[in-house]
């Protein structure tokens, strides 16, 4: 073999170690380059017209979270807010192609509360355990993680991570004062209905409660014995250089002792206050890395499995993977045909798009929530 194949098949070698990625672009701390979408292949009027229908279906509900939440959760008895909220901002959003921004609008610097787009956070944090060991297996009983009564009786005492992880969990009692009953009760029939219900097997009914997620929220704290902020922190937004600004909080009372030290559990979500505060643009760099199969610039952050599995239907829920939504099942939008798009979602239209296949990331807040399958079909629209 002459010097030169042999160059060639070292040179090759060299290249199939290499992942893949949707780009090559990564984003450094602070700065982020701003390509045309005309120079990235899209419709830069088709772009205009996304973001302007992003800008004209603001959320109608009250720029104040206190009463937004109190509007929006009327009919739960005892709903009362315990951890900390914020006046929201106006539309904002940000859309990605390979990487670059394309557009942006609003103030994508603002942090927000981001409401139940917690919960994708939340599943991650759930992913590192795994992808660490500390979690064995999403079908072991959580109840072998976490030993006090939390997880006891015969029907809690079943519950696995995976059905805390898809909302089909069920589980029953009380967490932080607030009973699983309570929150998001059925429309129909009172208080008695609600308390003396018998809970559903576990696994066969997806249920959005914010109780229950705090409860995974809780188990995820104990096989850490760290807070799961920390946790986030330092595996997930330093490596992908978000802003210092980000901040997840809990309730007042969530405080729980662990190894003699005071730690807030968080919560999965804000309408009792708390969760995840953020920018779009952190948002985004969260969403690029989903893109990219949990890889960031050559550094493989959370298993592709891990990512891989979040967009999985759910036994209960076709629409519904690990604390992500996808767009298929009964919740499918009606606009967009492609089954393979995934995202995460908040009260009050905070939205996190990934769309593999067409190198995308779509942040977009505070948009009137049943406008956010009309808006994709325009961002698709460009695509073409």
């Amino acid at each position: 073999m002459n010097r030169f194949a042999i160059t060639l098949c070292i040179t090759l070698a060299l290249f199939a170690t290499i992942p893949t990625y949707a780009q090559n672009y990564f984003p450094t701390r602070g700065k982020w380059e701003t390509r045309t979408p005309q120079s990235l292949g899209l419709n830069a009027a088709q772009i205009d017209v996304a973001v302007k229908y992003a800008q004209d279906n603001e959320y109608s509900g009250s720029k104040d979270s206190r009463i937004a939440s109190y509007e929006g959760f009327s009919t739960e008895p005892y709903h009362e807010l315990v951890g900390p909220t914020r006046e929201r901002g106006g539309p904002a959003g940000v859309i990605i192609k390979n990487g670059y921004i394309v557009a942006q609008w609003g103030d994508v610097k603002r942090v927000d509360m981001t409401h139940s787009v917690t919960k994708s956070y939340l599943s991650t944090v759930a992913g590192l355990a795994l992808d660490k060991g500390l979690i064995g297996n999403v079908h072991d009983k959580v109840s072998e993680y976490v030993w006090d009564n939390t997880f006891d009786g015969a029907h809690n005492q079943k519950i696995e991570w995976h059905s805390l992880l898809n909302q089909s969990s069920a589980w029953s009692g009380t967490l932080f004062g607030m009973q699983d009953w309570a929150d998001r009760p059925p429309r129909r029939g009172g208080i008695d209905d609600w308390r003396f219900e018998k809970p559903v097997p576990s696994g066969t009914v997806m249920e959005y409660n914010d109780v229950r997620v705090n409860v995974l929220a809780y188990a995820l704290l104990q096989v850490w014995r760290k807070p799961l902020p920390q946790v986030l922190k330092e595996n997930i937004m330093d490596p992908i250089g978000a802003s210092t600004t980000w901040r997840w909080f809990g309730y007042e009372n969530s405080w729980v002792n662990v190894d003699g030290v005071n730690m807030q559990s968080v919560t999965g979500g804000g309408h009792s206050g708390g969760g995840v505060f953020i920018s779009a643009l952190d948002h985004a760099r969260f969403g690029l890395l989903f893109l990219n199969e949990g890889n960031w610039n050559g550094n493989q952050l959370i298993s592709k499995d891990w990512v891989n599995e979040v967009q999985k239907s759910s036994e209960a829920n076709a629409s519904y993977g690990y604390l992500w939504w996808l767009n298929r099942g009964p919740r499918k939008w009606k606009e967009v045909n492609d089954e393979s798009i995934y995202f995460a979602a908040g009260f009050g239209g905070n939205f996190i798009v990934i769309d593999k296949k067409n190198d995308l990331v779509v942040v977009t807040r505070w948009l009137e929530p049943n406008k956010i399958g009309p808006m994709m079909s325009l961002v698709l629209e460009a695509t073409k």
